[in-house]
């Protein structure tokens, strides 16, 4: 059973703005943080956030992620 690694930038309300997930370490890391730099002080302060999971199954993913093998 492979680690799948989820990335979700998630607007004030708690909707989800944009997620990204993988198979490989590295690259989520990478996409956290670029999803991080990417946040300006502006949504910083309205409470735009950034959180990184892990899940055992594509079938917990949201439906809505780009998926990278």
């Amino acid at each position: 059973m492979a680690t799948i690694w989820v990335n979700e930038q998630l607007d004030p309300s708690g909707i989800l703005y944009s997620c990204i997930a993988c198979t490989n370490p590295a690259q989520a890391q990478d996409c956290y943080q670029a999803f991080q730099d990417n946040l300006t002080p502006e949504q910083k302060a309205q409470g735009w956030t950034v959180n990184q999971h892990t899940v055992t199954s594509w079938d917990d993913v949201p439906p809505t992620a780009l998926k990278l093998n």
